[in-house]
C-alpha cells in the first residue's frame, strides 16, 4: 500500500479500481450513453477515472453532469492538473475530484489498480494481488 497527497477540489470519500489515461476530453472522448471510452470501450462507470490531462470544449461539464444523471459517470477522478472545465462538472455531479499528485502516483497506477481516496486529499493505492 502507497499513499500520497493531493488538493482535493470537490471532497468525497471513494474506493474502487482505476481506469487510467493520459488525456480526456468528455465531449468527444466519452460514451455518455454507456460510460465507455470511444477509443478502447472501457468502461469508466464505477471506477476512478485517472488522467493527466483533459481537453475539449466546456460542454463537457454538462456531460459529467448527465452521466451521474444516467448512472454512466466515474465515482471520482483524479488528475494531474485539473481544469475548470472538469472541476464545474465534478462539482455539478457530486464526484469527488483530487489533482496536483506527483509523478510517482501516475506511475504506480494503471488499469485495475484498487485506489482509495480519503476527504482529506489522501489518496491510497492498494497492492494488487496477481
Amino acid at each position: 500500500m502507497k499513499e500520497f497527497r493531493g488538493r482535493i477540489l470537490v471532497p468525497g470519500t471513494v474506493q474502487a479500481q482505476a481506469i487510467v489515461v493520459d488525456s480526456i476530453s468528455f465531449y468527444g472522448d466519452v460514451d455518455p450513453e454507456r460510460g465507455v471510452l470511444k477509443d478502447s470501450g472501457r468502461n469508466i462507470r464505477g471506477r476512478i477515472l485517472v488522467a493527466k490531462k483533459s481537453h475539449g470544449s466546456t460542454v463537457g461539464s454538462y456531460i459529467i453532469y448527465s452521466m451521474k444523471v444516467k448512472g454512466t459517470a466515474p465515482v471520482a477522478i483524479i488528475m494531474e492538473k485539473a481544469e475548470p472545465i472538469v472541476v464545474a462538472g465534478c462539482v455539478l455531479a457530486d464526484i469527488p475530484l483530487v489533482d496536483t499528485l506527483s509523478e510517482e502516483f501516475f506511475k504506480n497506477v494503471e488499469d485495475g489498480t484498487l485506489l482509495e481516496i480519503k476527504k482529506d486529499g489522501k489518496v491510497i493505492v492498494h497492492e494488487t494481488s496477481q
